[in-house]
């Protein structure tokens, strides 16, 4: 099988590296990559060449490839000059939006979709949403410390003691646990809400304090997944979880 590598447009990650590159190779694949398709990722072609991959054209991934691989979607343009009957893997996200899989139709490709695989062990290793949203979720928190004119950990000084930031989280999924738990690690006091009523163990678990809104709905047959919440209860989780926080002394950390 001829296997596929495309580089991205508008972002610097790449769907295969190197390192799963040889292991494509080692099971009788031919592996083809696009020019510079892990610069982004700081993957040099010649890693690629080492590992067994062959640097070509964009096109030709597009007319070769048995298999070819993409994290964003490419165009209903360029699935055109794709082989006909090729297997392409992406995120299409098709509940957000069924254009990019009704263009492979029409190209007459078969689209496997990494966001739609079940979020359930065995599949942990393709869990793309998961491991996204981890990152997602610290980097966040990251971008938020950048933005606030102030630390976020306790600092003493000469001049007297800062008190540390106050932090509310909403939402503690795989996002939101990574970041109450970055937050953490910066020192700054956290507060997490969530509908789901099965987070608040693993909110205080990270050392962050649970809010608990009256009303909320919790619909324990959504398979973990937070369910649609009214605009007025929004409101209302949004209005308690900051006045606690105003509340909220600097000693008063739960630790």
């Amino acid at each position: 099988m001829i296997i596929g590598i495309l580089k991205e447009k508008g972002d610097n990650r790449v769907a295969i590296n190197p390192d799963i590159t040889r292991r494509l190779v080692d099971d009788k694949n031919e592996v083809i990559v696009e020019e510079n398709a892990g610069k982004g990722s700081y993957f040099d072609d010649s890693e690629y060449e080492a590992a067994g991959g062959s640097i070509v054209t964009r096109d030709k991934v597009l007319s070769d490839a048995d298999l070819f691989l993409s994290i964003l979607p490419i165009d209903g343009a360029e699935m055109k000059k794709a082989k006909s009957k090729a297997l392409y893997i992406s995120s299409f996200q098709p509940f957000a939006s069924i254009e990019s899989t009704q263009k492979a139709a029409d190209a007459g490709i078969t689209a496997l979709s990494l966001d739609m695989i079940p979020r359930i062990t065995i599949a942990q290793t393709m869990d793309v949403l998961s491991s996204m949203a981890s990152i997602a979720g610290y980097k966040a928190v990251l971008i938020g410390a950048s933005h606030l004119p102030r630390y976020f950990p306790m600092l003493t000084t000469a001049a007297g003691s800062i008190p540390p930031a106050k932090v509310l989280i909403l939402g503690a999924g795989v996002a939101g646990l990574q970041a109450i738990a970055t937050a953490r690690r910066l020192g700054a006091m956290v507060e997490a809400f969530d509908t789901r009523l099965a987070a608040k163990e693993e909110v205080e678990s990270l050392g962050a304090r649970f809010v608990m809104v009256e009303g909320a709905t919790d619909d324990k047959d959504a398979g973990g997944y937070a369910v649609e919440q009214v605009e007025k209860l929004i409101r209302v989780a949004t209005l308690q979880a900051e006045t606690k926080l105003k509340e909220r002394t600097p000693v008063d950390t739960g630790r």
